[in-house]
């Protein structure tokens, strides 16, 4: 099992930046794809970016393309979420998620199996 644990988050201007970390405990980090989600309040959790084991594919959201970049430091059990150009519609609570079973990068959140407590990111206007 892998614990994970986000940090980063904070009150930001609109146009600003931040970049989030999820470090995770244990020995596989290497075995697991990555990904981030996000939920606002009163709205479902969002798919935003994954990365595979060794952080040479990427996916993401449409509506962060461009704008956010995912990358992971597998010596340091790290994965981390660069957010730029940040806007107010991109507040909320952001997650990261680990896939123990697949190499590649996937948006369904059903796919991952341990999920960190989440940090939040409020983007004021």
């Amino acid at each position: 099992q892998v614990q994970l644990v986000e940090s980063g988050g904070g009150l930001v201007q609109a146009g600003g930046s931040l970049r989030l970390s999820c470090a995770a405990s244990g020995r596989t980090f290497s075995t697991y794809a990555m990904g981030w989600f996000r939920q606002a309040p009163g709205k479902e959790r969002q798919f935003v970016a994954a990365i595979s084991l060794s952080g040479g594919t990427t996916i993401y959201a449409d509506s962060v393309k461009g704008r956010f970049t995912v990358s992971r430091d597998n010596g340091k059990n790290t994965v981390y979420l660069q957010m730029n150009s940040l806007k107010p519609e991109d507040t909320a609570t952001y997650y990261c998620a680990a896939d123990r079973f697949r190499s590649v990068p996937r948006q369904r959140s059903d796919d991952y199996d341990y999920w960190g407590q989440g940090t939040q990111v409020t983007v004021s206007s």
